[in-house]
């Protein structure tokens, strides 16, 4: 039994409402209707994850300052990191919550789109929705899931250049604050990348909600943080 099995009362829930759209539109089409609506639904925790992190990148060059002045008094360090953000009426925690609020409506899709379903018996140009990249047998399966794979790639890609920029503008901030830079920060900006991978043993409904939620992400992201560096490590996991 899946772990994942304490969803399926959602799981039915997100059946049936896919189901209704599939009823208007095209099942494929369904699918993204659907993802849009949750995204749109949840867009108020992005916007709060986007002014926790504002905050964070505010308050850096602060930080930076109080590790180096309290420099291996570890006591002192917490207790002026505490006063700062109690100041500041922030946490060096906010935003990453509303983030984490999205897993569940992740498993619940991959739930849905893993499970046998009447959805995956629906097609998108002649290919089943349950259809996986190793099931794949004819040039035209091929081609739908090289396309699916190829625009959800080019989508990690923006989420990629703008997470290198992100790097280099954090990395150019904590030497001029003559902070540490953080290891491995660059190698963060590949994890978005992931996502491609991913798409390669789940099948093609998922893929498809992998296609929109990542573009609502990178689009939300855009907007959210304009004119502003995004950290690293935010974007990688939104991703």
């Amino acid at each position: 039994m899946s772990v994942l099995a304490v969803l399926d009362p959602v799981v039915h829930l997100a059946h049936d409402a896919v189901s209704a759209l599939a009823a208007v539109v095209p099942t494929a089409l369904a699918v993204v209707l659907f993802t849009a609506l949750v995204r749109l639904a949840l867009h108020p925790l992005a916007r709060s994850a986007a002014r926790g992190e504002k905050a964070r990148m505010r308050l850096a060059p602060k930080v930076a300052e109080l590790n180096r002045r309290h420099k291996g008094k570890p006591e002192k360090l917490q207790a002026a990191l505490t006063e700062l953000y109690r100041e500041e009426k922030s946490s060096p925690f906010a935003g990453f919550l509303p983030m984490l609020v999205q897993i569940p409506f992740f498993s619940v899709m991959y739930r849905l789109f893993t499970t046998p379903n009447d959805l995956l018996g629906h097609t998108l140009a002649g290919v089943p929705l349950g259809l996986h990249l190793g099931e794949a047998r004819t040039a035209g399966q091929y081609a739908v899931l090289g396309t699916l794979y190829a625009a959800i790639g080019a989508v990690c890609w923006v989420g990629f250049r703008r997470a290198r920029r992100a790097s280099a503008a954090a990395a150019a901030s904590s030497a001029a604050a003559g902070a540490p830079v953080v290891p491995g920060a660059r190698l963060l900006s590949y994890l978005s990348f992931g996502t491609v991978v991913f798409a390669a043993f789940v099948p093609l409904a998922a893929g498809l909600y992998l296609l929109t939620t990542t573009a609502w992400t990178a689009a939300e992201r855009a907007w959210l943080h304009r004119g502003a560096p995004v950290p690293a490590t935010a974007t990688a996991l939104a991703a």
